[in-house]
């Protein structure tokens, strides 16, 4: 079943190591199958220039985070040692008048173990079902049902957020 609605979807990935797997994925199921409309920092426009980590996330939340509504961590070997991830994580789950909460999910890129490390904000939410952590979808209409319900989880499970974590203030050994 496809949806009417082809949400703007922020994705948030370890640029360094997981860069050509989301260019495929947003290959295939944004630009060919036009499953969601991607924003991505480092491939819909270049990273932020800038060594000011407040200045950094507030540039990511006004270009990508503000006109997105669901959030995908593409998770591989080392994302969960990020710092950037775990601040756009946390972006995405802050509520208040001008950045309004986003859904989230999590996508294990192919050829990632099943017993990989899921960044610690994300597997918070997962754990208390406002997220949802899910294989690589091997169908469009699959990864469109994922978006879908993560869309609707803003509202439907919005009182399960926790984002009370302390950010990551440097990126961790993996």
């Amino acid at each position: 079943m496809a949806y009417s609605v082809r949400h703007k979807c922020f994705i948030s990935y370890h640029h360094d190591r997981d860069q050509k797997g989301v260019e495929n994925f947003i290959r295939n199921f944004s630009d060919k199958h036009e499953v969601f409309r991607s924003k991505v920092v480092g491939i819909d426009q270049d990273l932020v220039n800038s060594n000011d980590p407040a200045y950094i996330m507030r540039k990511i939340r006004e270009l990508h985070l503000a006109n997105s509504t669901v959030t995908i961590v593409m998770i591989g070997r080392c994302t969960w040692s990020r710092k950037y991830v775990d601040w756009e994580i946390a972006s995405t789950l802050r509520n208040d008048p001008v950045n309004k909460r986003s859904g989230l999910i999590g996508i294990q890129l192919p050829n990632t173990p099943d017993s990989v490390r899921l960044p610690q904000r994300l597997e918070a939410n997962v754990n208390s079902g406002y997220a949802k952590y899910y294989r690589y979808p091997r169908y469009t209409s699959q990864l469109d049902f994922i978006i879908e319900d993560a869309f609707n989880a803003r509202t439907s499970r919005g009182e399960c957020v926790i984002n009370k974590l302390d950010l990551f203030a440097n990126n961790r050994n993996c």
